[in-house]
């Protein structure tokens, strides 16, 4: 549960951009947006097994470039 404490002399705005803030990096709304839709074991598994591909394409790309 995230929490934002309002310090004397704070604005709600600027703790409304904390609140945003703090959301965005804990990845809630990532999750909630993933867990809307069922997925299936192996669309996860090629989802997944893609992002390994592109990830070891893109290294390759990076470690030829030094």
């Amino acid at each position: 549960m995230l929490k934002v404490y309002i310090r004397k002399g704070q604005s709600v705005e600027q703790a409304l951009k904390i609140f945003k803030r703090k959301v965005k990096d804990s990845n809630i709304m990532f999750e909630l947006k993933e867990r809307s839709f069922y997925k299936k074991p192996s669309a996860i598994k090629r989802e997944l097994k893609n992002k390994t591909k592109l990830r070891a394409k893109y290294e390759k790309l990076k470690n030829q470039d030094d």
